[in-house]
Parts: structure tokens; C-alpha cells; sequence
């Protein structure tokens, strides 16, 4: 019983601390504008509203627009449930696999390019084929990813690998740090970030995400939006947990604590440095995005086929 409300605390953190991360981000970007900006639980008071209107659908919206929204959140939700936050000796830790993670995002962008098109209008037809075009790049490159970690931790469960970024064997590894910069390509490909998308914008020749969710109003859309935070949410875990996993692994309530508190402060310094990158840097064409993601696709294959090279010398 201690493990399984170990892993329902986990799963009710990711989920309430999720619209938090995008506040961060959004009054990080505002002060650096020179900007008041909204206040940090704007997120949650913008969820609080849309949960309370009414939900206005088009005509010919079939069964798949109406459940699509529940179906992203519950893949969402169950990937960033599944990764080790604050310790690996929790139920799901087994089943923090990459590959799985990896399936349930794809299953998750997939039901929402769907729903784009369900309705049949132009601007969603717009942001499925260019969600879908940046899956094609961006998938393969955190596979590629996947390959390099595996190879050298010997296995995909993020546990397991987290274990072994914490071992004295670990030593310097530069394929990992092309893995590091790799998978940062990947989450803001797959956040719809700057330079790839601006979430706050609604200009319909350069949207992606937003142009597949016009549509959408009420609970309906506070589940679409919980989802894309809990998508932020999920990235950056991934990435602390295998690339900054110190403070995880603890056992007992003590070691629980203190692994919360180590993970909800590199939430903290990630959501700072992320609004610092935003402003720093302008959104970049759509037909430029490619590029970026090749780059990040050959980052990937450049750290699987160094760590060959280097284990051959």
C-alpha cells in the first residue's frame, strides 16, 4: 500500500505541477520583455475557466474529435507518469521505458492529428501535416537517442539508466553530450518551443499546434492544454533523469523528500533557462524546421557512431 500511494503521489505531482512549469516559462520570458506579465497561477486559473464553459462543437464533428481530447491526456499523463522523478524504487519505475514513452507520445500526437482533420477546415488540415512532418524527423532522432543510451547502460528502462549515469564508470562521454543536445532538439520539437513554434501566437500561416486545436472550446480544450503541459513536463524529466539524475534513487520518506525537493528545483532552474532561450532566439521558418531537426537526427548518429568508434580503440 506504501508503493502504490508512492506512485499516486507521483502521478498527482507531474499532473499539478504541470501548469506551474508553463507559468514559470511565461513570467521568466514576460520579466526578461521588460513586461509584468500574468501571475504564476495563470495556468490554472485559464484551466479553471475553460473547465467551466460550455462546450461548442461543429456539426460535423465525428465520435473521434469529442474523445480525442481524453485519449491525449490519459497517453500524456501515463508517459509522464512512468518516468522516475524523485526516486526509482516506485511501481511504475519499471515500466519508465523509452521505447514505451517514445509509443505513447506518438500515439498521443497521432489521435491529435486526427482530430485536426476531423472537422475538415483548412487550418487544421494546415497543422496535422506539419506536426506530422516533424514527427518523421523527430521520432527517428529519439530513437537514435534510445540506441545510444542503451548501448551503453544496457537497457532502455530509464531506472537502469539513471543508475548508471550515477556510477563511478560513467566517466566523460561526448556521444553523451550529443545525446544531451540531440534530445533538446527533440523536446522543443516536440513542445512546439521557439525556435519550432510559438505557442503564443496564433498567426495561421506559422502555426502547428494551435492550428489543430481551433476547434476545440471548454473541457475539451483545458484537456488539450493540461496535456501539452504535462508533454513540457514529460521532456524535461526525461532529460533530468538521465542527464542530471542526482538526488533520485532514495529510499524511505526521507530520501522521498528529498528527492521531490531535487526534482521540483531543476523544474524550477529548467523552466528558467527555457524562457531565457525563448527570448533570446526568434521563431524560424517552417520550412527551415527540418533542418534543425536533421541536425538533431545526425547529433544522434554521430553519439551511437562514436561510442562504436571509441569502444573499437
Amino acid at each position: 500500500m506504501g508503493a502504490v500511494a508512492i506512485e499516486a503521489l507521483q502521478m498527482a505531482f507531474v499532473l499539478l505541477a504541470a501548469p506551474g512549469l508553463v507559468g514559470i516559462v511565461r513570467a521568466v520570458k514576460a520579466r526578461f520583455l521588460r513586461r509584468e506579465g500574468p501571475p504564476l497561477i495563470q495556468p490554472y486559473r485559464q484551466l479553471a475557466r475553460l473547465l467551466g464553459k460550455e462546450v461548442v462543437l461543429a456539426h460535423n464533428a465525428s465520435w473521434l474529435f469529442r474523445t480525442a481530447p481524453y485519449l491525449i491526456l490519459a497517453l500524456t499523463w501515463a508517459a509522464a507518469s512512468v518516468v522516475p522523478t524523485f526516486s526509482t524504487h516506485i511501481i511504475f519505475a519499471r515500466l519508465g521505458d523509452l521505447i514505451v514513452i517514445t509509443a505513447l507520445l506518438g500515439s498521443a500526437r497521432f489521435v491529435l492529428a486526427l482530430a485536426g482533420l476531423d472537422i475538415g477546415t483548412s487550418f487544421g488540415g494546415i497543422g496535422a501535416s506539419r506536426e506530422v512532418m516533424f514527427a518523421s524527423l523527430a521520432e527517428p532522432a529519439m530513437l537514435m537517442i534510445v540506441v545510444t543510451l542503451a548501448i551503453t547502460a544496457g537497457s532502455t528502462q530509464l531506472s537502469s539508466i539513471a543508475a548508471f549515469m550515477l556510477s563511478p564508470v560513467l566517466g566523460l562521454r561526448i556521444s553523451f553530450a550529443l545525446a544531451l543536445v540531440a534530445l533538446g532538439i527533440v523536446a522543443l520539437a516536440e513542445n512546439g518551443r521557439i525556435p519550432v513554434d510559438n505557442p503564443a501566437t496564433h498567426l495561421e500561416l506559422t502555426m502547428v499546434h494551435e492550428a489543430m486545436v481551433l476547434e476545440y472550446s471548454g473541457r475539451h480544450l483545458a484537456m488539450i492544454e493540461l496535456a501539452a503541459a504535462l508533454k513540457l513536463l514529460l521532456m524535461i524529466s526525461i532529460i533530468i533523469c538521465i542527464f542530471f539524475p542526482f538526488g533520485l534513487g532514495g529510499t524511505g520518506a526521507t530520501g522521498f523528500l528529498l528527492g521531490l525537493a531535487s526534482y521540483a528545483a531543476k523544474l524550477g532552474i529548467a523552466a528558467v533557462l527555457l524562457g531565457i532561450f525563448e527570448v533570446s532566439l526568434a521563431k524560424m521558418r517552417v520550412f527551415r524546421v527540418p533542418e534543425l531537426l536533421g541536425a538533431g537526427l545526425m547529433l544522434g548518429l554521430l553519439a551511437t557512431l562514436l561510442l562504436y568508434v571509441s569502444r573499437s580503440l
